[in-house]
């Protein structure tokens, strides 16, 4: 068990005052970017915005604390977000506890089992086709609020939206829609202009006061939700054993789908400062974050690939950033959530149409359909249809098996040719 130390533990023993401030501004930094992310994922996943924030306090602490990179910042992640609006719907928030509870004890198996390697056997068709499905669910799922529309339902599933916004395009609503493309405009355009300051963040404030100043007919978070700046606290899931069994499928997915990301991310901060993470404590960290998150109200948590990189970028080189990052958004949870309330849903539509297009990949799908085999492109597109169509893991099952079965037909194509 030598190996599976947490980062922070080894960082320390080298750590200096300078790196010290460095990781408190990289830790601001993040946590303001953080901040209108988790907002939006989080309703963008059938939750309250506060659900939002306790999983990257919580979740995004824990994983620092614990986790086998420097630099990794968790918290809730577009990945998740059409799985765990579809168990919020079907089973609750309790459910969905549950299935997260369940997701992080399967991830700290992994680790402890040193299966953080194999990981890197699924294959890239797979998690390239079901990233692209899942942008594209969300890009979907924005619809109604980016065009202000009024449905006569709520519909869960992506083909059951796509179909409620052509049936219901008679109420367009022409400010909301304008409110919308204000929001989109600062989100491409500031980060040209602005490096620092996160466009979302902008956004955020200008589409506000415009909808407050000019009184527009536009609904905001706190129209359809009720706001609230309380701290976390614990709560026992109602377990039982039909449960259990109902959600264990969406529990292996989300672990899949934690460990798959995470490690994705943990990759890449490698590469950007240099280092080697413990991929196996990176897996326990997961676990134990995500589990703590179900016990204090938030939804699944992972390693998020973006605030990871601008935590880098702002001199961040020990987990103590990434604590940081959770401590000053307990701070805002407590003092500014209220102000949550008057933020216009177009605005949280298009930050999320950009998070589906930034995690999207469409340059390297692609790149897979010019130049790869036809057994890839196969794979590639079951998956992403598969992924819009049903749920992530149909996608994930029916993909690997296919993979599976296409990889050994072409093992003994090879073998009768040699």
């Amino acid at each position: 068990m030598k190996d599976l130390c947490p980062k922070l533990f080894s960082c320390i023993k080298s750590y200096t005052k300078e790196q010290f401030v460095k990781d408190i501004i990289a830790g601001i930094i993040v946590a303001i970017i953080a901040l209108p992310l988790s907002i939006a994922l989080a309703l963008a996943s059938g939750v309250g915005p506060e659900e939002g924030l306790y999983t990257a306090i919580v979740a995004g602490f824990v994983i620092s604390f614990l986790g086998g990179s420097r630099v990794q910042i968790a918290g809730p992640t577009a990945a998740f977000a059409s799985i765990v609006a579809g168990i919020v719907a079907a089973n609750g928030m309790s459910g969905l506890a549950i299935a997260t509870v369940m997701a992080g004890i399967i991830l700290i198996l992994m680790g402890v089992f040193r299966l953080g390697s194999l990981i890197r056997f699924i294959p890239h068709t797979i998690t390239t086709g079901f990233t692209l499905g899942i942008a594209v669910t969300i890009a979907i799922g924005q619809v109604k609020d980016f065009m202000g529309l009024t449905f006569n339902h709520a519909p869960v599933e992506t083909m059951e939206k796509a179909a409620e916004v052509v049936n219901c395009i008679g109420t367009f609503n022409i400010e909301a829609f304008l409110i919308g493309m204000l929001s989109l405009a600062i989100l491409i355009i500031i980060p040209k202009f602005l490096k620092k300051i996160p466009p979302s963040l902008i956004a955020i404030i200008v589409s506000a006061l415009v909808v407050g100043i000019f009184k527009i007919n536009v609904n905001t978070i706190g129209d359809l939700y009720q706001i609230s700046s309380a701290l976390p606290k614990f709560t026992m899931p109602d377990f039982s054993f039909d449960m259990i069994v109902k959600l264990l499928p969406d529990a292996f997915t989300i672990a899949i789908l934690a460990g798959v990301e995470s490690l994705l991310s943990c990759v890449v901060a490698d590469g950007m400062i240099g280092d080697k993470h413990n991929s196996n404590m990176e897996l326990i960290a997961q676990g134990a974050g995500n589990m703590a998150s179900a016990f204090f109200g938030g939804i699944p948590a992972t390693g998020a690939i973006a605030r990871t990189a601008a935590n880098i970028k702002n001199g961040g080189r020990t987990p103590v950033s990434g604590m940081v990052h959770a401590v000053l958004l307990l701070i805002i949870l407590v003092v500014l959530m209220p102000y949550a309330s008057l933020i216009p849903m177009p605005t949280i539509a298009a930050i999320l149409f950009v998070v589906a297009y930034n995690m999207s990949e469409w340059r390297e799908c692609l790149e897979i359909v010019k130049k790869s085999p036809v057994g890839d492109i196969i794979v590639l597109l079951l998956t992403f249809v598969l992924t819009v169509v049903f749920d992530l893991v149909v996608a994930i099952c029916i993909g690997l098996v296919v993979a599976a079965v296409l990889y050994k037909v072409k093992f003994l194509r090879r073998q009768r040719n040699a």
